[in-house]
């Protein structure tokens, strides 16, 4: 079995969408397809992400995107890593795993300070691979989110 990990390019929109649509639906918050298209091409195009793509024997079976943004405590740049998912007939293969390490490379080449992340609390499936990778969990900060206009 071949494993790669590569970044997406704008060729990838289609094989990046329908594994987008499926991390969505794992968390279970679909969206039109239109949107998660639009949305995708918007990443691709605009640089504002960095999109990975992991593929077994040379299909699109699982993703990472990473959002670069600014640390003011650390005075440094941070890559949030807002999605990683492997399709549910890959995993156990190495693809997370995979993806998780293309992703902290592609921030040290970056010059990123820090990868940061969230996960679902019942995750614990992830939860063991980001610890394993050597990813701590926060037990400094309190994370807060409300949505703008509410």
């Amino acid at each position: 079995m071949s494993l790669l990990v590569r970044r997406a390019g704008a060729g990838d929109l289609a094989a990046v969408t329908a594994l987008f649509t499926g991390y969505l639906d794992f968390y279970a918050t679909p969206a039109p397809p239109e949107r998660v298209r639009a949305f995708l091409s918007d990443r691709l195009h605009s640089g504002d992400s960095v999109i990975l793509l992991g593929e077994l024997d040379g299909r699109a079976v699982g993703l990472a995107q990473v959002f670069p943004t600014l640390s003011s405590l650390d005075l440094a740049t941070l890559w949030t890593l807002g999605d990683l998912f492997v399709t549910p007939e890959a995993r156990g293969a190495g693809v997370g795993r995979a993806l998780l390490r293309a992703v902290l490379a592609e921030a040290a080449l970056a010059g990123a300070a820090t990868v940061a992340l969230e996960t679902a609390h019942d995750n614990t499936r992830a939860q063991g691979l980001y610890e394993s990778e050597g990813f701590v969990r926060d037990t400094v900060y309190r994370v807060y989110s409300r949505p703008v206009g509410d």
